[in-house]
């Protein structure tokens, strides 16, 4: 049994089990939600949801303590999450990083080829007689980033708490200081928002393992003896500024554009009417685990949810969870990569506006 000091929880470590972790976290002030067991993807959804595909905001399982639709369900509630790992007890443990007021920094060190050098750091030249030989992860790229501003690089950061991942990876955890400052999540190889090269950013929008959580693949263990996030620190919130990690403000409609409510509401369903026949395509991949061109259907919802949202009909969030939730469904061992396919698609799409009824 972990014991519970009267000031703080003691940190979970690999022998604890998963609802003392998701009650750990809680306590943080972190809101939880499930992870598949054995997995580091949220549970597929109720078979209602599955059937009828809607936004997480209308979606009725949520008020009613369920915990489809990912970290959307995310809770501090220890009544709930008791009975959400009593229910399922092998279910891992996910922190959804936006409610959290958290900023995770998600190093990989996948086996990939090295991009040029001008997509490495998004946003910074490297003059060509920088030597990048033996570049070839996350570690590389944030090193080289925080070596550019004079930094030491946030994986040796030993004041706040960071996580082994089973890949090798590393998830720097940081707590940001300034709640009224928003950061999007983005994954490093986006050719629209990224902070590095193989270094995806966990925030709004996004949601990441808990640490000591187990999976097929091993275990998420805290690295060194810090177990809670320090403080974002400023150039790194610097950084995510340039970096375009920080949403533009929306500018507050004019008392003469009163109605603009009322059509948006319109236009969203015409987009979702739009969207849903794609999604569906790319779900029923999952009857067919080769052959079903799953990549181009994948590749074409997003590519259409990317042209309704630079057009105004649908939110990039709700975009991006509706294109996740159904790639899940069809390939859910591949998260990274149906992550890596929506990114781009989204960011192609943008540059071509759609409206419901046909681009202009």
């Amino acid at each position: 049994m972990t014991r519970q000091p009267s000031t703080e929880p003691t940190a979970p470590d690999e022998a604890v089990h998963a609802n003392a972790i998701a009650r750990w976290c809680a306590q943080a002030g972190w809101p939880v939600h499930p992870l598949a067991p054995q997995q580091k993807v949220p549970p597929a959804n109720c078979q209602a949801c599955k059937e009828d595909r809607h936004l997480p905001a209308a979606c009725p399982c949520l008020p009613a303590g369920r915990w489809c639709h990912g970290f959307h369900a995310a809770t501090t509630d220890p009544e709930r999450i008791d009975t959400w790992w009593h229910a399922q007890s092998r279910f891992g443990v996910g922190v959804s990083c936006g409610p959290a007021d958290l900023v995770v920094l998600d190093v990989d060190a996948h086996a990939a080829q090295v991009p040029e050098r001008s997509r490495l750091l998004p946003g910074i030249p490297i003059a060509p007689q920088v030597n990048l030989s033996g570049l070839a992860t996350g570690f590389d790229t944030l090193a080289l980033l925080a070596a550019l501003r004079g930094q030491p690089s946030p994986a040796e950061d030993t004041s706040t708490l960071r996580v082994r991942t089973p890949s090798g990876g590393l998830h720097i955890w940081y707590r940001n200081p300034h709640p009224e400052t928003r950061y999007r999540s983005s994954t490093g190889s986006s050719p629209k928002t990224a902070l590095a090269w193989q270094v995806d950013v966990r925030s709004d929008n996004g949601y990441i393992v808990a640490p000591a959580t187990r999976t097929t693949a091993g275990s998420y263990r805290p690295l060194g003896a810090a177990r809670r996030p320090a403080s974002l620190p400023q150039w790194l919130a610097a950084e995510l500024v340039r970096t375009h990690h920080v949403p533009a403000a929306i500018p507050q409609p004019a008392a003469a554009e009163a109605e603009a409510p009322r059509r948006r509401r319109r236009s969203v369903k015409g987009a979702e009417r739009l969207l849903n026949p794609l999604l569906a395509e790319v779900s029923a991949c999952a009857a067919t685990r080769e052959g079903a061109s799953f990549t181009e259907k994948l590749n074409r919802a997003a590519y259409t949810a990317g042209g309704l949202v630079q057009a105004g009909h649908l939110d990039q969030a709700d975009a991006r969870d509706l294109l996740l939730e159904a790639a899940h469904a069809a390939r859910p061992a591949q998260e990274s990569r149906n992550l890596t396919i929506i990114e781009s698609a989204l960011s192609a799409g943008a540059q071509r506006p759609l409206h419901p009824r046909g681009r202009p």
